[in-house]
């Protein structure tokens, strides 16, 4: 674990890291889960302009809130996880791949209480910049608005590729409504309401050494029970589990 230098350096807005793997328990799933690193979409658009983005359907829901720019998914549960995602991470899209549907059965049967970090670690990476930012803003808008699972899943499916163009406002909205969102959602992605926040959290995350490897944040960084996971841990797989 790296300590926290005297005065730490402002953070690094890089590609996501090395890709750490571990293995998820689940009845329909056996899979490796990528806890960070470089890893390049597959099956997402080439060029998001002016499509609509697919709805990807959620099997379970669970009611969700927001404090602090934080998605807390599910009630008090024996096990919490703190996850920290960026909306363009290539390694969040193939984790959520991956883990989501688990994690999501996990949540609707009061097993564990998720806490979604979003973060802007790519905002440079997309064009023009700043889709970490708007698709980050978009999850956490549909959490204030009923439609979080669907909203989260279909943009982690449908992800726009790293240096290329992100979705727009009116894609984003759109996304919203046809997922089931509330009233407040158009507005409150249209006004970016919660971007200062997702620059906050990254602020944060990434100048604390117990959320680092190597000396880095990167994402996604997965916490259970407020223990960082490394590379072969099977903690998450045992709260999955049940």
């Amino acid at each position: 674990m790296a300590t926290r230098p005297k005065r730490p350096a402002p953070p690094k807005r890089t590609a996501s890291r090395t890709p750490l793997i571990v293995g998820i328990v689940a009845v329909v799933l056996v899979a490796a889960v990528v806890f960070g690193g470089v890893l390049f979409s597959a099956g997402g658009p080439s060029d998001a302009s002016g499509q609509a983005i697919p709805v990807t359907p959620v099997a379970a829901s669970y009611p969700t809130s927001v404090e602090g720019g934080v998605v807390t998914a599910g009630g008090p549960a024996l096990h919490t996880i703190d996850l920290y995602e960026d909306a363009l991470c290539p390694a969040c899209q193939s984790f959520e791949q991956r883990a989501g549907e688990p994690i999501t059965q996990a949540i609707a049967a009061g097993r564990v209480q998720v806490r979604y970090h979003l973060v802007n670690l790519l905002d440079q990476r997309s064009n023009p910049p700043g889709y970490s930012s708007a698709g980050g803003n978009a999850i956490i808008c549909a959490a204030e608005n009923g439609a979080f699972p669907t909203v989260h899943a279909s943009l982690y499916a449908a992800q726009p590729p790293e240096g290329g163009r992100g979705y727009d406002t009116a894609q984003l909205v759109d996304l919203g409504q046809r997922a089931g969102a509330g009233p407040g959602y158009a507005e409150c992605v249209t006004s970016n309401r919660h971007a200062g926040e997702i620059a906050q959290n990254f602020e944060q995350a990434s100048n604390d050494p117990a959320l680092q490897r190597q000396g880095s944040f990167g994402t996604p960084t997965i916490v259970v029970d407020g223990k960082l996971q490394q590379q072969g841990s099977t903690e998450l797989d045992q709260v999955l589990g049940g």
